[in-house]
């Protein structure tokens, strides 16, 4: 009996041994996950705290800011025009497929104009930007930094926010508001095109519902919707080419971040802004 007993005793210490190195290795790893959370957090809230405040103070290096005008605006336009024309169309001929059992076709112009507008322009024109231009700053403000190109602009004393980061964050907040505006337009027009040629409705007709159902809510909720993610898609930009180490796999690492990061953040926040303007 007393040999039975050592032995349980002996099996239970053993068990209890293992648990505790099982408990201690998660609650190491879960407190080293909360501690990288927490820092990188400190240093992006620290990185948008810096950033907007060389966005509000001189000096301004404008040459700077309109190519990023161009980057980010002009040459975005054909993607943005091809994604909104086509969300058009789509969403006409699945509101008229939905509709027509209920007698309801005449309801797919104000489908229409309210999906484009309140929705579909703001968050595929924010989508297609961080992934053409959210990647691009990332990639250049990496390579700079792995070449030590910024280390080199502190050195000319010239402020890397100043002249890097400022001049495309403003920039994304000015311009994106002004892609939604052509995505609105262009994503109403694509639906008008399958409306009036596929689906036989009367032109006057379509034009008028959609004049009337037109309201100042539709066009600020999509400005509001630009400028934030136009701010989202920049700083993920700027703030993963900037932290980038590591030579090329860091700036691919980067790249990737930043496209990732800001995706995730536009629709996050599309919901947060639609549930502050559309909720009692």
């Amino acid at each position: 009996m007393n040999y039975i007993n050592i032995q349980t005793t002996i099996n239970i210490s053993r068990k209890e041994r293992i648990m505790m190195r099982f408990y201690k290795k998660f609650l190491r790893r879960l407190g080293k996950t909360l501690v990288t959370f927490f820092s990188r957090l400190g240093e992006l809230s620290l990185f948008v705290a810096r950033s907007v405040y060389h966005c509000m103070t001189p000096p301004f290096y404008f040459k700077l800011l309109g190519r990023q005008f161009l980057d980010i605006g002009f040459y975005s336009l054909p993607v943005v025009a091809l994604t909104t024309i086509f969300a058009g169309m789509v969403i006409a001929l699945q509101t008229y497929s939905g509709f027509s059992s209920y007698g309801a076709e005449s309801a797919v112009a104000s489908v229409v104009l309210i999906s484009v507008t309140r929705e579909l322009a703001p968050v595929f024109c924010g989508l297609m930007v961080a992934g053409r231009i959210g990647a691009a700053m990332a990639a250049e403000i990496g390579t700079m930094r792995v070449t030590e190109q910024i280390d080199a602009l502190t050195t000319l004393s010239t402020n890397p926010f100043k002249y890097l980061v400022a001049p495309r964050i403003i920039a994304g907040v000015l311009v994106l508001p002004m892609l939604v505006v052509v995505g609105d337009i262009i994503g109403i027009f694509g639906g008008y095109v399958v409306s009036i040629y596929q689906l036989d409705f009367n032109p006057a007709n379509y034009i008028n519902s959609t004049i009337n159902e037109l309201q100042s809510i539709d066009i600020i909720t999509g400005l509001i919707k630009g400028a934030v993610f136009g701010f989202i898609i920049s700083l993920m930009g700027c703030y993963n080419g900037y932290k980038s180490r590591g030579g090329a796999q860091g700036v691919g690492e980067a790249t990737t971040n930043a496209v990732v990061a800001s995706s995730i953040l536009i629709l996050i926040f599309n919901y947060i802004i639609t549930g502050m303007l559309f909720t009692k």
